[in-house]
């Protein structure tokens, strides 16, 4: 994000993606960045896949009543039950949040969400949850805070990165078929 924009909640402005290749490259782990249109949505990004190899994650900014505040990571075809998330997660019922909590907890706007964007959770509030589906390709393939580029990590440097920042991810089981709800 450019410097006159929205600050996040502990009134620090965001990082862009050129701090997330810094750090990426402090903690030695080899990434390869692509440019591209900007894309908003799994179906924009699906016309891109041609020239970008590896598995391709579709990334959820959820919440629960109580504020608690999740990053979910899945294969991009995923279809996500959102009650059943719910569960996994703890929780008895999850909302997409607002393009403001998503500038305020991780700096960046729709269409940018990544875990990569935790970066930018300064506070340590946002829990993040991996689908071990995608987890099991290479490379994996993630927004670097920017829609119109997306960055290749293996999975144990993305693994290295999130524990780095302090977030651990829970890895998640989604179970093989079933009902599509809140996708």
């Amino acid at each position: 994000m450019k410097d006159n924009g929205p600050l996040l909640i502990d009134g620090g402005r965001p990082r862009g993606a050129g701090d997330l290749f810094a750090r990426l490259d402090e903690l030695g782990i080899a990434h390869n960045t692509f440019d591209h249109v900007p894309v908003f949505t799994v179906e924009e990004a699906r016309r891109l896949r041609g020239r970008i190899d590896g598995a391709h994650s579709k990334n959820l900014f959820v919440r629960d009543k109580k504020e608690r505040h999740w990053l979910v990571s899945c294969l991009s075809e995923r279809k996500v039950d959102l009650k059943w998330l719910a569960l996994e997660l703890g929780t008895k019922r999850l909302t997409f949040c607002t393009p403001r909590r998503l500038a305020g907890f991780l700096g960046i706007r729709a269409g940018a969400v990544s875990p990569f964007a935790i970066l930018n959770d300064t506070r340590g509030v946002v829990r993040v949850a991996i689908d071990a589906e995608l987890l099991a390709g290479e490379p994996l393939n993630f927004h670097p805070l920017d829609n119109s580029k997306t960055t290749s990590v293996s999975r144990e440097g993305l693994l290295r990165f999130l524990e780095a920042e302090g977030h651990p991810p829970k890895i998640l089981r989604f179970p093989a078929a079933g009902p599509v709800a809140g996708t």
